[in-house]
């Protein structure tokens, strides 16, 4: 098998079926050679089960996220790393609808992935996990992560590329001796500024070395809103689809990453 010269990746898919399909055929549409998921699969969304389905009928290569672990192996809480009871609150909310509507099947598929994977990128070297390499649901911020954090990480790693999901907010940052870390964003909802469109990420490998570029997903979320309201999951949830702006799991943001948002 030939080394891949150009991938999409992305996580937090949270059951948007609708901005996943959109993603993927756009991937396809860049002539992308392989598509990565780095977990959290369900939770806030509508109907988890359509968007396993999709990534398993779309060989897209994932691995296990905290959401993932915890349904897979039917656990209490998604271990999503919130410490505010209100966070928590809505987390467990979301939690529960997506472990009662989640097949036996996609459950045991979830339990059997890896937490992380190593794949190449032209000369590059890759780990893809869904927190960091050290923690699955890691909180890694671009305005509290130092970078000399990022390169003893990478040298722990003994890796070129760092990837990562879970803040829901993407980021890249250069590191020394030509190491990068990027976090790929999520499909499952918007980036707290106020924009309804989410986000995946294509990197590629050509002459002039790396490339990474953030890629904006424009999905129809109205009907995920009206999908969702059918479900009767919170109002807060659907609002978040509409407007662009997290009503919840705020407490966890750093207050810079907070302030760029409407509450």
């Amino acid at each position: 098998m030939t080394t891949p010269q150009r991938i999409a990746c992305f996580g937090g898919i949270y059951s948007n079926h609708l901005a996943l399909a959109t993603a993927l055929d756009d991937a396809r549409q860049r002539g992308v050679d392989a598509v990565y998921c780095l977990g959290d699969f369900g939770g806030f969304g509508p109907s988890p089960n359509r968007s396993l389905e999709l990534l398993r009928n779309s060989n897209v290569v994932c691995i296990q996220g905290n959401y993932d672990n915890s349904i897979g192996n039917e656990l209490d809480d998604c271990q999503c790393g919130y410490t505010d009871p209100r966070d928590n609150h809505f987390a467990q909310i979301s939690y529960e609808y997506t472990l009662r509507h989640t097949d036996a099947d996609h459950r045991a598929w979830m339990r059997a992935l890896s937490e992380s994977l190593r794949i190449e990128l032209g000369p590059r070297s890759l780990l893809l996990s869904h927190g960091s390499p050290r923690k699955m649901n890691e909180f890694l911020w671009e305005s509290t992560t130092s970078t000399q954090f990022l390169n003893a990480l990478a040298e722990q790693s003994d890796v070129d590329v760092m990837l990562t999901t879970h803040t829901g907010i993407k980021w890249q940052r250069e590191l020394t001796h030509d190491r990068r870390f990027v976090n790929v964003g999520v499909l499952g909802r918007p980036e707290n500024n106020g924009s309804t469109n989410v986000w995946y990420t294509v990197l590629a490998h050509d002459a002039n070395g790396l490339r990474v570029e953030f890629v904006p997903v424009h999905y129809d979320h109205a009907a995920l809103a009206a999908e969702m309201r059918a479900e009767k999951l919170p109002e807060e949830f659907v609002d978040t689809i509409l407007n662009g702006w997290w009503t919840t799991c705020l407490e966890i943001l750093p207050s810079k990453e907070r302030r760029r948002g409407r509450y």
